[in-house]
C-alpha cells in the first residue's frame, strides 16, 4: 500500500475530487493549510501589491493499493495542473499496515 499526499491549489480542489471519484479512489482526507513556496516576489492585483510568501492551499491524504498508485497520481497531476509557480507538490510513501476500527479488517480490506 502507499500513501500519496498532495499540497494543491484550493481553486483546482473540485476538479481534483472529480478526477479522483473517477478512478474509483472515494476515500481520502483534506486539510486546509498555509504554506511557505519557493517565490519570493509579490504580485500586484488591481492596483494593491500583496505578498505571496504565504500561501493557501489543500492538503490531500490518500490510501491506495499498489496497483492503484500511478494512476491516482497521474489524475492529480493532471487534475491540479495550471501551468502556473504554485500548482503544488505530490509525495508518496509506503504503508506498513491499515486497519479498518469497526471491523478489524486490516490491510486491503482496511481501506476498500
Amino acid at each position: 500500500m502507499k500513501k500519496i499526499e498532495a499540497i494543491i491549489r484550493k481553486s483546482k480542489f473540485d476538479d481534483v475530487k472529480e478526477a479522483l471519484h473517477n478512478i474509483e479512489v472515494n476515500f481520502f482526507s483534506y486539510w486546509d493549510v498555509t504554506g511557505v513556496g519557493n517565490e519570493k516576489q509579490g504580485h500586484v492585483y488591481r492596483g494593491i501589491s500583496y505578498s505571496t510568501t504565504d500561501i493557501q492551499r489543500r492538503y490531500l491524504s490518500i490510501v491506495v493499493s499498489d496497483d492503484f498508485l500511478d494512476k491516482t497520481v497521474s489524475s492529480i497531476l493532471e487534475s491540479a495542473y495550471s501551468g502556473n509557480v504554485g500548482d503544488g507538490k505530490i509525495f508518496v510513501s509506503e504503508v506498513q499496515e491499515a486497519y479498518r476500527i469497526r471491523t478489524k479488517e486490516k490491510g486491503l480490506a482496511g481501506i476498500n
